[in-house]
């Protein structure tokens, strides 16, 4: 579980779906007896000091909604989905698709991209075209190989996230070859870094988990 400031006030806090029951438990204990509230996309805890925990539903909406509003959560939490991830920052890119944690089919790559020049005059435009075509290449396979590896599976996805660097993933969505994908799109964004293999193995402990944002007694 990791935990960072939310703003507004309070803490975001990331709990593991198997986790989930047991930092309920948890909370009870530290604040008091909670009543619990909620729709299909927040489940609400006031606790008896004053203490509120909001666990946001993974992959929304929570169907069915309503009591027994934990009882739901920690099933809908804890269903293995068929997930689409595509990470792309400039000059690197991942797609893989997930049944629960497990990877089921993916494609890493990569492709240079040359960093910035401090030359100026016309070296220095040279080297900025070279370096557009370059990354206009890079963002040219990271779609290629999105639609290579998610496509098939487009019919049995629950959700497509996205990661990497949201300046490059917003470069790519105006391509047409996206949209079905991008209309699946689920929080959150994974910010992380290269998207080498390892990294994407990674990413079912950050999007399969339940942001809770807790906010302590005044």
């Amino acid at each position: 579980m990791s935990a960072r400031p939310a703003r507004g006030g309070g803490r975001w806090v990331t709990v593991p779906p198997e986790r989930v029951h047991p930092w309920i438990d948890g909370f009870a204990a530290r604040h008091g007896p909670f009543s619990a509230t909620g729709d299909s996309q927040v489940v609400r805890l006031l606790a008896a000091d004053g203490a509120v925990a909001e666990l946001h539903v993974p992959f929304p909406p929570m169907t069915p909604p309503g009591p027994p509003h934990v009882t739901r959560l920690v099933s809908h939490a804890s269903a293995e989905r068929r997930v689409g991830v595509f990470l792309v920052r400039l000059g690197g890119y991942a797609a893989g698709v997930f049944h629960g944690s497990s990877l089921v089919a993916s494609k890493v790559g990569s492709r240079l991209v040359q960093g910035r020049t401090a030359a100026g005059g016309w070296s220095q435009q040279r080297f900025a075209r070279r370096r557009s075509k370059q990354a206009a290449q890079a963002f040219d396979d990271a779609v290629e190989t999105a639609v290579r590896v998610l496509t098939p599976y487009l019919g049995e996805l629950d959700g497509v996230v996205l990661g990497g660097d949201r300046r490059a993933v917003d470069a790519l969505r105006p391509d047409r070859r996206l949209a079905p994908l991008l209309a699946l799109e689920a929080e959150p964004f994974l910010v992380v870094p290269d998207p080498r293999l390892a990294v994407l193995r990674d990413t079912p402990a950050t999007f399969r988990a339940v942001r809770v944002r807790v906010i302590d007694p005044p």
